[in-house]
């Protein structure tokens, strides 16, 4: 095995103390600089236990769910717990009216009964290693506009070579702001079986209305097994592969938890971005942030009204509302407690003593300078960017239409290019079943024309694509509500998008003709083209800049305090935080306990409101007060806790570790009165809303009545 060296900036930004115990997402391969600080809250591990490269550790049992979640695996047969919507789209995808598991849950007694899912991984991590060194010698000197093309060049070499004759995956991650850069290989399993799930009304209980709040009663969890093959290596889906046989996994404790009790998230937490100035900060309060709610609830109402209207539509859309709904939420809520925490104040205040500190060092003496002038130019586009986004391309019609791009590259060829005709339709094919699964054409007609009504009113004129004058010249009505709900009656009229059945005839015998006649397509790629020609190099210059002389402020940061133990952005890379079981009080007079109650989940059943209806079995078994081993000491189930570990988007379904290294709970949101907590981390507010690991193992078992899974786990009683 290779030897790890860390390099001296590594070692030098780590050197003393920073953050308090619940700040932070640590590196588990450094974690020995904070391991003194671990042992006096709790941990009971050596730091080897948590993270080791020739010998099993906790690591080994952490894995990265689908790109965007964590899962633990629980068992020695792999099996794995993560949140329910961290799989909802799989539990949707396997739902029907008549086969309801969405709404009925679904317990898997037998491997047999194990539902396959395409196109879901699970990679569990082999090493990671510094490359600092290799990487800045190798971008030394070249020209900003040229960094990341060479930077991509030797990131592609590192991962090529530290996966030679392995089946492993590998990839290089920058930290802090390009000052570091850490190589991380993965093994990588795609036969992943859906084992269990709640019903909705447990795994999301509580819906959109208690999403992101405290008190909370959300069974979020459900069970996947990764499978592999008669050699325990990764392999596509097969009836002859086996239960995967981890090098580690999790015991799980059911002994519950006290306030002030230590524990740790170990997990992938997606993106942060504290070290953000104060010019981002007021660009995502006073636009970007704004644009992106307004945009979303265009397509949140129009799926709402088709969706209560049957329960066919509503199993077809139910994913994809969920997923827009939580971050159209937490923009809400983001921008809310930046203004309330005046974070745009302390940053400005920041970086008043930073120019103070760096006046008289020319190499840093103007870094906030230059990063002000370029947003003065790209404020007249940040909310071009977010209205392609989450406006042009928000529609669904639009968006996949957009797709077809690369097949028309090749039909325009001047040769015939037989080739890449047959490889872009290959490719359109294959998607072409997972895209009308989830297209209702009712609610995206009207979304259609909101979402084109609000970029003909929101984005300048002189940013408009000329097809907009085209629009308005053909759709002409006595309003522009009018004539964009005109404009999209045409395009579902005569679009061949609408219908699968057209695309498939479509893809059967393309023609040039045919795709540029289309309206969807002819919709989508003006505006696509408008952008990458007009808006997009604006973007371009603007994050050059800002790139480099982000990359200067950190390091700045760093020689201005060195003191401080600086820790950086999560970039969905393994992550370790460590605090505490930890009630808290939002505002005057209100104290909220750390943990819930079955109790208070029968308090808030209301049965007329969807979001909070309960079970009848759930019920039953309240009443009975029939909760076998896993009831607290006063005769109530514990459903959720909280604690104040630093965690983010990606951190959904990491396992909450107690000081002894058992599962005790997992990770699935944050709390209202701290969701400015990727740009700002505050310590009196924020925390990590987790549900119970023993309300877990209670629905498997007294609910599910699958005790064939909770015989194949290590549960510890005392």
């Amino acid at each position: 095995m290779k030897k790890i060296v860390l390099t001296l900036f590594s070692i030098g930004i780590l050197a003393s103390p920073f953050a308090k115990a619940d700040e932070g997402m640590w590196l588990p391969m450094l974690l020995k600089n904070n391991y003194a600080e671990m042992q006096r809250l709790g941990l009971k591990l050596t730091a080897e236990q948590l993270y080791d490269i020739n010998t099993a550790s906790l690591k080994d049992a952490i894995v990265w769910f689908n790109g965007g979640c964590t899962a633990e695996i629980v068992s020695d047969k792999g099996l794995l717990f993560t949140n329910h919507h961290c799989g909802y789209g799989a539990i949707a995808n396997h739902s029907t009216p008549s086969d309801n598991i969405l709404d009925n849950g679904f317990w898997a007694k037998s491997f047999s009964e194990e539902k396959e899912n395409a196109n879901m991984w699970a990679s569990v991590l082999v090493r990671m290693e510094d490359v600092s060194d290799r990487v800045n010698k190798a971008i030394a000197g070249v020209e900003a506009k040229k960094v990341d093309s060479v930077r991509g060049v030797v990131f592609k070499a590192i991962q090529k070579e530290a996966t030679e004759k392995t089946t492993y995956e590998a990839t290089v991650k920058s930290f802090f702001k390009d000052n570091a850069y850490y190589l991380f290989v993965f093994e990588k399993f795609t036969d992943i079986r859906l084992v269990a799930t709640p019903p909705q009304s447990i795994g999301k209980f509580g819906g959109d209305t208690d999403n992101w709040m405290w008190p909370r009663h959300t069974g979020d969890f459900s069970i996947f097994r990764i499978y592999a093959n008669k050699d325990n290596k990764p392999a596509t889906y097969s009836k002859d592969n086996v239960p995967y046989t981890p090098k580690k996994f999790l015991n799980v404790s059911i002994k519950g938890l006290q306030e002030g009790d230590y524990t740790m998230v170990y997990g992938f937490p997606g993106r942060t971005n504290r070290y953000e100035t104060s010019m981002g900060i007021q660009t995502a309060i006073e636009k970007t942030n704004p644009a992106t709610v307004d945009l979303r609830d265009i397509r949140l109402k129009a799926w709402k009204e088709e969706m209560t209207k049957s329960d066919s539509v509503r199993l077809l859309l139910s994913s994809r509302y969920a997923s827009i709904a939580n971050y159209w939420k937490y923009y809400i809520g983001q921008t809310e407690q930046l203004k309330r925490l005046k974070v745009l104040d302390e940053k400005q205040e920041m970086e008043k003593r930073f120019n103070q500190w760096a006046k008289n060092k020319p190499e840093y003496a103007n870094i906030l300078q230059h990063i002000q002038d370029a947003y003065i130019d790209y404020n007249k586009y940040a909310l071009h960017r977010t209205y392609i986004n989450e406006g042009v391309f928000g529609s669904a019609v639009a968006g996949y239409a957009l797709r077809f791009g690369d097949l028309e590259k090749a039909l325009k060829a001047e040769k015939p290019d037989t080739a890449a005709v047959n490889k872009a339709v290959r490719s359109l094919k294959k998607g072409v079943d997972d895209f009308y699964k989830t297209f209702n054409a009712v609610s995206e007609q009207k979304i259609l024309a909101s979402l084109a009504e609000m970029f003909y009113k929101n984005i300048p004129a002189d940013q408009h694509p000329a097809y907009m004058a085209e629009i308005l010249k053909k759709n002409k009505a006595k309003t522009t509500k009018e004539t964009f709900e005109k404009f999209a009656e045409t395009v579902f009229k005569k679009s061949m998008f609408i219908h699968k059945a057209d695309v498939e005839k479509f893809l059967a015998n393309p023609t040039l003709k045919a795709l540029q006649k289309d309206p969807a397509y002819a919709y989508a790629l003006a505006f696509y083209t408008n952008y990458t020609t007009n808006i997009l190099p604006h973007l371009d210059a603007f994050a050059t800049i800002n790139t480099a002389e982000g990359t200067k402020y950190v390091k700045a940061l760093m020689e201005m305090n060195p003191e401080k133990k600086f820790y950086p952005d999560a970039n969905s890379t393994l992550r370790l935080t460590y605090g505490n079981v930890k009630a808290y009080s939002p505002k005057d007079a209100v104290e909220y306990k750390y943990f819930t109650t079955l109790s208070g989940v029968m308090a808030k059943e209301n049965p007329d409101e969807f979001e909070f209806r309960v079970p009848a079995r759930l019920k039953e078994l309240y009443n009975k007060k029939d909760f076998g081993m896993y009831a607290s000491k006063d005769g109530d189930i514990n459903v959720g806790f909280i604690t104040n570990n630093d965690i983010t988007g990606g951190n959904s379904g990491s396992p909450v570790i107690n000081g002894n290294g058992e599962l005790v709970g997992l990770a699935f949101d944050g709390n209202w009165e701290a969701m400015s907590g990727d740009i700002y981390f505050d310590s009196k507010y924020k925390r990590t809303i987790c549900v119970d690991v023993r309300y877990v193992l209670f629905m498997i078992d007294k609910f599910g009545g699958a005790s064939n899974l909770i015989s194949e786990m290590n549960i510890i009683k005392d």
